[in-house]
């Protein structure tokens, strides 16, 4: 068994060296406008995020500096026409430690609300602001958790990443905010519906 569980971190670690490379090369082109957004003010904020089951812990600074730098790398590469500013405000997290795969892997989570500003006419675009709930890469898929293959660190930005995508998939969603069209996009295994977290967290607490 020992050496069954070896080798999947070995390979979960190989996959994981890949998965930095390809958002490297997906961050580095020019993306598909959304309308004409160009980001302006990137605003993050945790103020004592609730720490779930089974989690390491983390700082608020430090969610704020990842968060912050996911977010500005992802929308920082549109060159649209208007200035709209992100608000993000990290509500709780897992940061997964290692457990008894199987029977007790819990699955890092990061969840988030996000408001959007438009400039020029210095009004919010969603009145109440969004909650998104993101897995890390990978982390809902795995048997092994990622405590078992990642730093602490590797875990807060590999939710943040997804954080910024998720941010990105709502605002293509929504471009007309942004004086573009909305887009129906598929379904995203690393975004978590309301019911989904729901069952997430009555699984890892019935672990503890």
């Amino acid at each position: 068994m020992f050496a069954t569980i070896t080798r999947g971190v070995a390979v979960l670690s190989l996959v994981g060296l890949a998965a930095c490379a390809s958002i490297t090369d997906e961050l580095s082109g020019t993306p598909e406008p959304i309308g004409e957004f160009r980001h302006g003010y990137n605003i993050v904020v945790a103020v004592d995020p609730q720490k779930g089951p089974f989690s390491r812990e983390a700082s608020n600074e430090e969610w704020v500096a990842v968060v912050k730098q996911a977010v500005g790398d992802r929308l920082g590469r549109y060159e649209g026409g208007a200035y709209y500013h992100t608000a993000v405000a990290v509500q709780g997290y897992v940061l997964a430690q290692p457990g008894i795969p199987i029977v007790a892997s819990p699955k890092s989570v990061l969840i988030f609300n996000v408001t959007f500003y438009e400039d020029a006419t210095q009004t919010k675009l969603n009145e109440e602001p969004i909650q998104l709930t993101v897995f890390e890469p990978g982390g809902a898929s795995t048997i092994i958790g990622s405590g078992y293959t990642k730093s602490r660190e590797e875990q807060m930005q590999g939710l943040a990443y997804n954080a910024a995508k998720a941010i990105e998939r709502l605002m293509r969603e929504n471009g007309d905010w942004f004086g573009g069209t909305r887009e129906i996009l598929e379904d995203d295994p690393t975004i978590l519906s309301g019911a989904q977290l729901s069952e997430l967290v009555a699984d890892q607490e019935t672990d503890q």
